[in-house]
C-alpha cells in the first residue's frame, strides 16, 4: 500500500493501524494526517507507548494521557478513581482522534486498559468510547517491556484490538535503504527466510573496524557502554569544554517527564572535534533526528556550536524546543541544543533514526528486535561495521512472522477495497467524519505538523512582534513558545544586526542593567561565552535568559 491509500483511509474516518518497514514512512504519513486534521480545526490526541517516543512527536506518553500510570491491570475501584479526575474527564471527552506511536512496544493488557477509560468517560460501549483510533508501528521492532517477568502479549493480542478491529495499512514504499543486496537481507529477517546466502553478506562485515577518525556511530544495547565510550571519548580531546544547560517550563512533573524522553541531554558537554548527532528534525536548516557530524566551532556571538555534517555543511546548532501538547497548547516545554554526544548509542534510542554507517556489537543483544532495529538504523551494507554477533541477535519473534504475513495480506484487501470505492462516496466519508468530530470542512491553514520543523519565517514573526513594542513575555504568550525560545531568536536577529544594542537593553529589567559590568566581567574572568560557568559563579542569582541577554551585550 502506497502512504497516499493509508491517508485516504484515514480521512474516511476508519480506525487504522498503519505499519510497514523502517524507512517506509509512517511516520511522514502520520504527518501529513495530523496536518489534514489541524487544518479541519480537529485537533488530534498524539501519544506514544514510550517517553523517548512521545518526545520526538510533541505528545505525551498513553499511560500518562489516559491517566492509567505504570498500572498493569485496573480493578472497576481504580477506573472509577481515574475517570473522576475533571482534568482527563476534559481530556478524554474533548478528544475525537486518538494517535498511539510506537505501538510494538505497549503490552495488550495496556491497550485495553486505554480502552476501558475512553468507555467510561464517553459513557459509550463502543470501542475507545467512538474514537478514531490510529495505532503506528512495526512489531518486527522493539517488543512490549514486561513488568512481572516473561513475556508481555504484544498490543494485537488485545482483546481491546479485536473489538476496534483496524484496518491495516500496511505501506510498502522504502526511504531509507538504497542498497538492494541489504534491503533482500533485512526482508529475509522478516519474512523468516532468513538462509546462508544472507548470513554471509552479514558475517562479510564482520570485525570490519573502520577508522574511527570518521566517526561513525557506535550502537551498544546497553547504557553503561554507551556513557563509557561517550566520556572517554570527549575526555580524550584536550581543548576546552562547553557547557549547554536545558531550559524548561512547565509543571515539574511533566518536565521530569520530557527530561527523561529528550535524547539531548540536560547538560550538554562539547568541544571541538567532538563527534555529535542532532536529535530534531530540521530539513531546511540541513539536519534530521539521526544526522551525523563534528563540532568544527563555536559561534562567536551566540556561542551555539558549529556542526560540520557528513554533507559538508556547516550548521549552527541553536536550540529547539520539546514539548508535551494536548489540543495544540503547550503544558511544558524543554529547550536545549538538538544535539547529543554520538559517539555511541543505545539500539533502544537509535529507533526511528537513519544512519549513514554504523559500528555495532549486537553479542549482548537479548531480546527479540534488537538486532533487526540495529542492522535496519543503516541505509546500506557497506556502511555497517558488525565488530560481534549472539545467536538471537539475527532472530526476530517467530509469532510476530506469521502475524506479518496476515496483515499484508490484510491489508492488501483493504487496499483494493478502497480503491474500488468512488471519489465521490470517499469525499463524503470525509465531510461526514469532519462533521462528527466538529471540525470545519472549509480547510484552513494547517498548524505545526507533528514532528516539528521550525520554518525560516519563525524569526521574522518574532522580529514583527518586537518591532510592535511587545516585551519577551508577551512575545512568548503570543507565539506560543518559551520566554528562552524567544530571547534564541533574538540573538539570532542580533547577530544578523537586525536587532540593535539599544533594542535589546529596552527589553532588559533596569536591576539587570545595573549587574551588567558584573556578569560582563565574569564572562572575561572565565574566558568563556558558555552560559553555565557563569551561572554558577553568581550561584544561581542571575537566570539563564538574563545571562543571554547580557551576553548580547558584550
Amino acid at each position: 500500500m502506497t502512504q497516499e491509500t493509508a491517508l485516504t483511509i484515514c480521512k474516511t474516518g476508519a480506525n487504522v493501524f498503519l505499519t510497514g518497514e523502517p524507512g517506509s514512512g509512517k511516520t511522514h504519513t502520520v504527518n501529513r494526517y495530523v496536518e489534514y486534521l489541524r487544518s479541519h480545526g480537529i485537533e488530534p490526541a498524539i501519544t506514544a507507548s514510550t517517553g523517548i517516543a512521545a518526545t520526538h512527536i510533541g505528545g505525551m506518553t498513553i499511560h500518562s494521557w489516559s491517566g492509567i500510570g505504570i498500572k498493569n491491570k485496573l480493578s472497576p475501584q481504580e477506573l472509577n478513581r481515574i475517570v473522576k479526575k475533571s482534568y482527563l474527564e476534559k481530556r478524554i471527552r474533548k478528544t475525537k482522534v486518538l494517535i498511539i506511536d510506537e505501538i510494538s512496544m505497549l503490552a495488550a493488557d495496556t491497550l485495553l486498559m486505554v480502552d476501558l477509560v475512553c468507555r467510561k468517560v464517553k459513557e459509550s460501549h463502543k470501542p475507545f468510547g467512538g474514537l478514531q483510533v490510529i495505532l503506528v508501528g512495526d512489531f518486527f521492532q522493539l517488543p512490549p517491556i514486561s513488568h512481572e517477568g516473561g513475556e508481555s502479549r504484544f498490543a494485537f493480542e488485545s482483546e481491546a484490538w479485536t473489538t476496534l478491529g483496524p484496518v491495516i495499512c500496511y505501506i510498502s514504499e522504502q526511504h531509507r535503504q538504497d542498497d538492494k543486496e541489504f534491503l533482500s537481507v533485512l526482508n529475509a529477517m522478516r519474512s523468516g527466510e532468513f538462509e546462508e546466502k544472507h548470513f554471509c553478506h552479514i558475517q562479510s562485515r564482520m570485525r570490519q573496524q573502520p577508522d574511527n577518525s570518521l566517526g561513525i556511530t557506535k550502537l551498544f544495547s546497553h547504557n553503561l557502554d554507551v556513557d563509557r565510550i561517550n566520556s572517554a571519548e570527549l575526555d580524550k580531546i584536550l581543548s576546552k569544554e562547553f557547557n549547554f544547560q536545558m531550559e524548561s517550563d512547565g509543571p515539574s512533573k511533566l518536565v521530569e517527564t520530557l527530561k527523561k524522553g529528550c535524547i539531548s541531554p540536560e547538560t550538554l558537554s562539547l568541544k571541538l572535534g567532538a563527534v555529535v548527532m542532532f536529535t530534531k528534525n530540521n530539513p531546511k536548516a540541513g539536519f534530521v533526528n539521526g544526522t551525523l557530524g563534528r563540532v568544527v566551532g563555536f559561534d562567536k556571538k551566540s556561542g551555539y556550536p558549529m556542526v560540520r555534517a557528513k554533507s559538508g555543511r556547516d550548521i549552527i546548532a541553536e536550540p529547539m524546543d520539546w514539548s508535551i501538547e494536548e489540543h495544540g497548547v503547550a503544558l511544558a516545554t524543554v529547550t536545549q541544543i538538538p544535539l547529543r554526544l554520538a559517539w555511541a548509542i543505545t539500539i533502544h534510542k537509535s529507533q526511528g533514526m537513519s544512519l549513514d554507517a554504523a559500528i555495532m556489537d549486537l553479542s549482548a543483544v537479548f531480546e527479540y528486535g534488537q538486532g533487526y532495529v540495529a542492522l535496519s538504523r543503516v541505509r546500506r551494507l557497506s556502511g555497517l561495521h558488525l565488530l560481534g554477533c549472539n545467536d538471537h541477535a539475527l532472530l526476530v519473534h517467530p509469532d510476530i512472522i506469521e502475524k506479518d504475513r496476515e496483515f499484508r495480506a490484510l491489508s492488501q484487501e483493504s487496499e483494493k477495497h478502497f480503491n474500488d470505492t468512488p471519489g465521490e462516496e470517499l469525499r463524503k466519508k470525509y465531510e461526514e467524519f469532519i462533521t462528527a468530530c466538529g471540525g470545519n470542512l472549509q480547510e484552513s491553514n494547517p498548524a505545526k505538523p507533528l514532528h516539528k520543523v521550525s520554518p525560516g519565517s519563525t524569526y521574522d514573526e518574532t522580529l514583527a512582534l518586537f518591532q510592535s513594542g511587545k516585551s519577551i513575555e508577551e512575545m512568548a504568550k503570543k507565539r506560543g513558545l518559551t520566554e528562552g525560545t524567544i530571547i534564541a531568536h533574538i540573538e539570532k536577529l542580533f547577530s544578523q544586526d537586525r536587532v540593535k544594542r539599544p533594542d535589546v537593553i529596552s527589553m532588559i529589567n533596569p536591576s539587570l542593567i545595573g549587574a551588567l559590568p558584573a556578569i560582563h566581567n565574569a564572562f572575561r574572568e572565565l574566558d568563556t561565552t558558555s552560559l553555565a560557568p557563569v551561572y554558577q559563579k553568581f550561584k544561581g542569582k542571575y537566570s539563564y535568559d538574563a545571562l543571554r541577554l547580557a551576553r548580547m551585550l558584550m
